[in-house]
This record gives structure tokens, C-alpha cells and sequence, in this order.
């Protein structure tokens, strides 16, 4: 390859390199959005990620004795959404701040291109899942031990 090209194809692979570590840094703050809501009554309160997965839910104590079970889910259905409202919003401003104003922002926001999980600080699926299921199975022995034991703590 000839040395003016050389210079060329450098020059690209830095911008394409600083692409991707931008794109990395906006998928890390996505990551890392979260907004709650609690309802006007304050016996609910949702907490959503950026996509306004439920990651928190709070019932109030008394939000079994004020509420029916039909009122009340109703109730946290409503309150998860203005979260995820808030959620949204923190993300598109995210978003809004580094895309060309011609730009898709559900490519970004619905996936991660082509990034690989570790480029943007995540565990893969497949580690959180192992985790996950490891947690699972010390609170299943937990609660075994305890049954067989009749329900008494042992302290």
C-alpha cells in the first residue's frame, strides 16, 4: 500500500476507534439510568432502567389494607410508567447530545450495535446468569435448611 494511503486508512481507523469508544461511553450511561416514581397516595414506588424495565418495587405496608388486588396492581402499572416516563426522557437526552439529528436513536437505544458487552462494562448475559443462579441455589439451601429444621432460627 502506498504511504499516502497509509495516512488515509490511519486516519480512519482512529475515527472509527474513537466512534466506538464514544458509542461504549453513551451504551455506560444508558446502563446506568435509572428513575423512580411513587404514587400520589405514596404507597407505591417504581424504579425502571433506561428502557423502563422494573429493576425496584416498593409496597407500602398498608397498600394491601387500602387497596383492592385489582386497584392496586393497577396502581403499580401506573406508577412503573411515569417512571419509565422519566427514564425515556434521561435517555433521549443522553442520546439527543451525541447523534446527528437525522439519526435513528432505537438503533442505540434498543441494542448495542455491535458492541460486545465487555466494551461497555458489562458482564455477558451468560456470567450474569451463572451469578444469578448461583444465588439462587446458596437461598434454596438456606431455605431448605431452615424447613428441616422446623422453621426455627438458630441464632
Amino acid at each position: 500500500m502506498p504511504t499516502d494511503h497509509q495516512a488515509q486508512v490511519d486516519e480512519l481507523l482512529a475515527d472509527y476507534r474513537r466512534g466506538r469508544e464514544q458509542l461504549a461511553a453513551v451504551q455506560r450511561t444508558l446502563a446506568s439510568i435509572t428513575a423512580s416514581a411513587t404514587s400520589a397516595d405514596g404507597l407505591v414506588t417504581a424504579t425502571v432502567g433506561a428502557q423502563g424495565t422494573l429493576t425496584g418495587l416498593v409496597l407500602h405496608e398498608t397498600a394491601y389494607q387500602r387497596h383492592r388486588p385489582a386497584e392496586l396492581a393497577e396502581l403499580v402499572v401506573r406508577t412503573t410508567a411515569v417512571a419509565a416516563a422519566t427514564a425515556a426522557e434521561r435517555a433521549n437526552q443522553v442520546i439527543g447530545a451525541v447523534l446527528p439529528a437525522d439519526a435513528d436513536p432505537a438503533a442505540v437505544l434498543g441494542g448495542r450495535a455491535d458492541l460486545r458487552p465487555e466494551e461497555i462494562g458489562q458482564q455477558p448475559v451468560a456470567a450474569v446468569a451463572r451469578r444469578a443462579e448461583a444465588v439462587a441455589e446458596e437461598n434454596f439451601e438456606e431455605v431448605e435448611s431452615w424447613l428441616h429444621q422446623g422453621g426455627r432460627r438458630d441464632r
